[in-house]
């Protein structure tokens, strides 16, 4: 969905008050409705990662009691990469442009663009699930050689994850001149 797309789906769906409002503040409320639309799915995104790292330390412990060692260092990296990732989600950037900027105002285009790029990380948390899902089955059948493998699976996955989380923040701003 284009950003244009996006903006009008959001008008659309609001009320005539809404939309009188958003005549008279300049497009003011479109804004807010994007920031806010954004900010419930970042939510949802950390809700589920936080689960998924529950998960996976749980996953660690039965590997410490099972005396599988040799891949601590691993299940610890994943473990603080999770961390590191949800608290980026958590508090990622909103969109707010200050009155005196220099860099000026973010725009609705700018917004919807994000909100899109947000929606788009979907399939990435879906990918994450699967692997860690996949790493829980294999703990409790103490496949511990597959478990390993997909130790650094899911390493690689949050990693990347990570990679186009960071992406969003030149999306507020692009490089145009």
């Amino acid at each position: 969905m284009t950003e244009r797309e996006t903006v009008e789906k959001v008008k659309d769906r609001r009320g005539i008050i809404h939309k009188i409002q958003d005549f008279f503040t300049l497009g003011y409320g479109t804004k807010e409705d994007l920031r806010e639309l954004n900010k419930k799915l970042r939510d949802l995104y950390y809700e589920e990662l936080r689960d998924l790292r529950y998960q996976w330390t749980d996953v660690y412990l039965v590997a410490l009691e099972a005396g599988v060692t040799d891949s601590s260092s691993d299940f610890k990296k994943v473990t603080q990469v999770f961390d590191r990732v949800m608290e980026k989600v958590r508090h990622a950037d909103y969109g707010y442009a200050g009155l005196l900027d220099r860099k000026g105002h973010i725009r609705d285009d700018e917004l919807a663009r994000v909100f899109n790029h947000d929606k788009g990380v979907n399939d990435e948390i879906a990918n994450l699930k699967a692997a860690v899902n996949k790493t829980v089955n294999e703990a409790e059948a103490e496949n511990w050689t597959a478990v390993k493998t997909e130790v650094k699976d899911t390493k690689k996955l949050l990693l990347d994850f990570e990679d186009k989380w960071d992406e969003r923040e030149k999306l507020f701003r692009p490089l145009e001149v």
